[in-house]
This record gives structure tokens, C-alpha cells and sequence, in this order.
């Protein structure tokens, strides 16, 4: 009998705030999920989107994770330092066809879209077998077969989407040459060894996309457990987007500590006893992880009544 693979983690933020009682559900769970298991946890600072980085997010949310006890194995990835990496493997699936240019203004992919899928409209093609020179601006898409792409998710089970039906071709690099999630996020996790991806329930659907690149490039699929969201009082989910931030104080308070954590372990079905209540932020994440048991974790989203969101 082969031995089992070394459990591979990692929390994947990026520095467009402060951390947020929902990153805070995301970064405990993969934490526990990757430790409880034996492994090692990486943090990557996905900080491509350069127009929404916010001046210092990147510091403090490593100062909060320090203050916590969520401590990281080996050098934190910056993904703004791998844009020759990017390059590089878009210009591969250039040269071998795999991808195409496109032109079209959302206006127009709402306009032709074939129909709605989970991910929004439905690009049609347009562009597909058009032939633009080198110096034209667009986007880059990649061409979706019409393949089904199944994974086994670790709380949801069975899932598959086809994604030319579901998602058309979808982008790599926007238009204004920023590298997409879709794809920056994938080529890293397989070239950091990730093996497993614990996230939020919202990035369900950007699965097979992800699942989809790798098999293209014949490179490592992690496995992926997606956990519920934490919900505002409207019940919408919780995000940086409702932080008014335009730059962040080395001197900011953090903003969690002990009762968030505890609040976190609630929210993610692991019954803390009372007591725990007065442990300090690090014994209390040793505790998680002695205690972590996966099959507590609901798969329902909450709204959450959290002081610091």
C-alpha cells in the first residue's frame, strides 16, 4: 500500500484590507484541515490586482495571523513577483493554440452571450477564430471543450460542470494585461506543491475552471474542500469590500483575538468547550487542531454577529 502525500495547505489573501471574519473562517479551516492532518500550511499574498492593493493590507494580515498562532511554513509567495512565470505559460498555450484574443466589451459578451450560466453570461465565441495582430488589445481566452470536469469536493461530494456549456471560454489575462484568478491562482498552487485547497463556498463554481487549466498543462490537481460563508446582517457575505480603507497603519489594532477565534471554531461546527474562552489566541488555535473534526463542518452559510467584520 502506497503512502498518502504529505498534506499540502494554504491561505491565499489578498491586500485589499484588513482580514475579515470570513477570510478569518477561511484561514482557520485551512489551517486545521492541513495541521490535523500532519502537513504543512503556505501562505500566497495574491496581489495582482494591483489597482485594489491597499498600502500595508499585505503586513498586517501577516502581524494578524502571527498574532494568532496561524503560523505559516517556509516564505510567503507574492504573486506581483511572479508575472515572467505567467508570461511564460501564457505564451506556451499561445504557441500551442490553446488560447485566443479577444475583443469584445462586456456590452457585447452580455449582448451574444448563449445564455446565463453559474458564473454569469455565457461568452459566445466571438472572437474565437479571428485573427488579430500581435498589437491588438484584448483579452486572453481559453478554449473550453465540451468536456465534463469532475472532482470530488471534501464536504460537498460528487460535483462536475461542463464548461463550455456552463462557462464558455473563459479569460487567463484581462484586457487591461492583469494575469486572471483563473489562472494565476492554479499555476501556483500546482508550482507550490498545494495539495489541498480549503476555501470559501463562493469559489465552488471557479473549480473546474481551475481543474480544467491544470489538465491542460498536465500539471498537479489539489484536492479541494469548500466551506460555508460568513453572512452580514442582510446576509450578504462578509468581504473586504465593506472596509472603508484607503491605506492601513502599521500601528492599526489588530482586530481579532480570542473570542473571535472562538467564534470561528463555532461557526465551523467544532463545539469549543466554554473554557477555551480564556486561552489565549495560540492555545486555542492547538486546540483546534488536536480537536479538528471535518465532519462537523456544516455546509449551510450563516450570518454572523461579529464586532470586527
Amino acid at each position: 500500500m502506497s503512502e498518502r502525500t504529505p498534506t499540502v495547505g494554504r491561505f491565499a489573501p489578498s491586500p485589499t484590507g484588513l482580514l475579515h471574519f470570513g477570510s478569518l473562517v477561511t484561514a482557520v479551516a485551512s489551517y486545521c484541515f492541513a495541521k490535523s492532518e500532519g502537513g504543512t500550511w503556505q501562505i500566497r499574498m495574491e496581489d495582482l490586482d494591483t489597482p485594489r492593493n491597499i498600502p500595508g493590507a499585505a503586513e498586517a494580515i501577516l502581524h494578524q495571523l502571527e498574532y494568532l498562532g496561524l503560523h505559516w511554513d517556509g516564505a510567503v509567495v507574492y504573486q506581483s513577483s511572479r508575472l515572467e512565470f505567467y508570461a511564460a505559460t501564457l505564451k506556451y498555450l499561445i504557441d500551442t493554440e490553446r488560447v485566443y484574443r479577444c475583443i469584445c466589451t462586456r456590452r457585447q459578451i452580455r449582448a451574444g452571450a448563449l445564455h446565463h450560466g453559474p458564473a454569469g453570461p455565457v461568452y459566445s465565441g466571438r472572437c474565437r477564430f479571428m485573427r488579430y495582430s500581435p498589437e491588438t488589445r484584448g483579452s486572453w481566452r481559453i478554449f473550453a471543450e465540451h468536456t465534463e470536469v469532475m472532482f470530488q469536493d471534501l464536504l460537498y461530494g460528487h460535483l462536475e460542470q461542463n464548461l463550455a456549456h456552463d462557462v464558455g471560454d473563459y479569460i487567463l489575462k484581462r484586457a487591461d494585461d492583469i494575469f486572471a484568478y483563473q489562472f494565476a491562482t492554479p499555476l501556483d498552487d500546482a508550482a507550490q506543491g498545494i495539495t489541498q485547497v480549503i476555501r470559501g463556498a463562493d469559489l465552488l463554481d471557479s473549480t473546474p475552471r481551475q481543474i480544467y487549466l491544470l489538465r491542460t498543462l498536465d500539471k498537479q490537481v489539489p484536492e479541494f474542500g469548500h466551506i460555508p460563508l460568513a453572512l452580514d446582517q442582510q446576509g450578504n457575505k462578509i468581504s473586504k469590500s465593506s472596509q472603508s480603507l484607503r491605506r492601513i497603519d502599521a500601528q492599526h489594532p489588530l482586530p481579532f483575538g480570542t473570542p473571535d477565534l472562538f467564534k470561528v471554531l463555532e461557526f465551523l461546527g467544532q463545539d469549543p468547550p466554554q473554557e477555551l474562552r480564556q486561552y489565549n489566541p495560540v492555545e486555542l488555535v492547538e486546540w483546534a487542531v488536536d480537536n479538528f473534526t471535518p465532519a462537523k463542518l456544516p455546509l449551510n452559510n450563516a450570518v454572523v454577529n461579529c464586532h470586527a467584520l
